[in-house]
């Protein structure tokens, strides 16, 4: 269990240089970053390799969903990013990673299954594995906390650590799961953010008062001309909660 609510900023950035100047300027404010698939289409592993050289954890959001078999290896592949090509000792495992509750339970039990082997195999701490839910920047309806609640359900029966959902159902996922399922939320934005093109988003604060345990931020602070001051706004908000 995650003992206290964690930020993660998202690597949501065009090139190398922009990630890298990021990285700098957070120092050791931030030590979980995001690795979508922007960035990742563009670098590929180069990417992790050298936000774990830093010491840095990655949350690998690639959002996986394919047929079983494909997931399975996709995951186990990503497990083998846990191995140090120079057994540097500054370097951190893959932290978590994301499949799609969509694929559905057969899909997200053959994930779970492939990261437990291959993290066996290698000798490696084996990283969360969460499902995404519904994307934050779909609108709500009557049926998305039903839906969401319905995944996340799946999810922990096929073996997840967690999901990510929105702050609109975190509360309703923590009554249900229990609390030692864990709860990614994105969509955070500080009081006087933008909400860009979210739709079901929360100020920190707010997040966790419903019971997340890692919330994760992009735009607000990779936009900010003090990313460093935006990040220890939100870490304050953090503590207030």
């Amino acid at each position: 269990m995650i003992n206290s609510p964690r930020l993660i900023v998202a690597l949501d950035l065009e090139t190398f240089d922009e990630a890298r100047k990021l990285v700098d300027d957070l120092g050791d404010s931030v030590d979980i970053f995001k690795v979508g698939s922007q960035i990742f289409t563009a670098y590929g592993p180069f990417i992790i390799r050298y936000l774990q050289s830093k010491g840095k954890k990655v949350f690998l959001d690639l959002k996986f969903h394919d047929i079983p078999n494909t997931v399975a290896s996709a995951v186990a592949s990503a497990v083998g990013l846990s191995v140090s090509p120079n057994k540097d000792t500054g370097f951190a495992p893959l932290f978590m990673l994301t499949v799609h509750t969509a694929g559905g339970k057969e899909m997200m039990q053959a994930a779970v299954k492939a990261v437990h082997e291959k993290a066996k195999i290698l000798k490696v701490q084996r990283p969360l594995i969460v499902g995404v839910t519904v994307l934050t920047s779909t609108t709500k309806d009557e049926g998305t906390q039903e839906l969401v609640l319905l995944r996340a359900q799946m999810a922990k029966e096929a073996g997840l650590d967690g999901v990510v959902a929105s702050v609109e159902e975190t509360a309703a996922i923590r009554k249900e799961l229990g609390k030692d399922f864990l709860i990614v939320t994105p969509g955070i934005r500080p009081a006087d953010a933008s909400l860009n093109d979210q739709k079901r988003v929360a100020t920190p604060k707010a997040a966790i008062l419903q019971g997340s345990n890692f919330l994760v931020v992009g735009r607000p602070i990779i936009q900010d001309s003090s990313p460093r001051a935006a990040a220890q706004k939100i870490l304050e908000e953090i503590k207030k909660g």
